[in-house]
């Protein structure tokens, strides 16, 4: 059974976050308070809630607790992000990750239970210093200090290939996770997977042995 991820707060980054986990083939669920944010999102997202994320009555009326993963990407409302977080770790949800503006709130989020949390503005540096230093690399996700999610531009020693003769999980521990060809999402692809010319592979390991890969691969 796919993962079910709910969403709270459809601003920039938020609904980044929603749309990106919905085109990868998840059930996502997006709540907000504001209509004209969650209409943004509605063709995108399997379902949309306009609430108030700090009234614990309707995030339990929506099950909150059944889902695998919320993600709390509450913008400038420092106190709202704090008390949506207690709620949904109240409710049983068994992943919160938080969005922080600083470290003083980060600290207190995770005081109250945040499981993970993420400070977007700086882990953006992560991200265009990844870009700069390879040209085929498309996004870099930091899911700890150890693991990371890349996107990568197939290069030109991988097209026409197998996943099978690549054989990334055996050669560098990491694994593939999906292909893109265009706008669609190959979920879980098969060895016998060809990769072609402008495909990207979204590949989740160790960052030593990503960068390993990458440096295998480069044009």
């Amino acid at each position: 059974m796919k993962k079910q991820y709910a969403v709270i707060g459809m601003g920039r980054f938020g609904s980044s976050v929603a749309k990106t986990l919905s085109n990868m083939g998840f059930e996502v669920l997006a709540i907000d308070s504001d209509e004209h944010r969650i209409q943004e999102v509605s063709y995108i997202v399997t379902h949309v809630v306009q609430a108030d994320s700090t009234d614990e009555e309707t995030l339990r009326s929506l099950g909150l607790r059944n889902f695998d993963v919320v993600v709390v990407a509450i913008g400038q409302d420092i106190q709202a992000s704090i008390l949506t977080t207690i709620i949904v770790k109240e409710i049983g949800v068994p992943k919160v990750i938080v969005k922080a503006q600083n470290e003083l709130h980060g600290k207190v989020l995770r005081k109250v239970g945040a499981d993970k949390v993420i400070f977007p503005e700086r882990d953006m540096g992560t991200r265009v210093a990844h870009n700069l230093i390879s040209s085929n690399i498309i996004d870099h996700i930091e899911l700890s200090d150890d693991y990371s999610i890349v996107e990568i531009r197939a290069s030109r020693p991988m097209v026409g290939r197998s996943l099978r003769q690549l054989d990334i999980r055996a050669r560098f521990g990491c694994n593939v996770m999906g292909i893109k060809t265009g706008d669609k999402m190959n979920i879980a692809p098969y060895a016998e997977d060809l990769i072609k010319e402008n495909d990207v592979l979204v590949i989740v390991g160790k960052n030593e042995d990503l960068e390993t890969f990458e440096k295998t691969f480069a044009e």
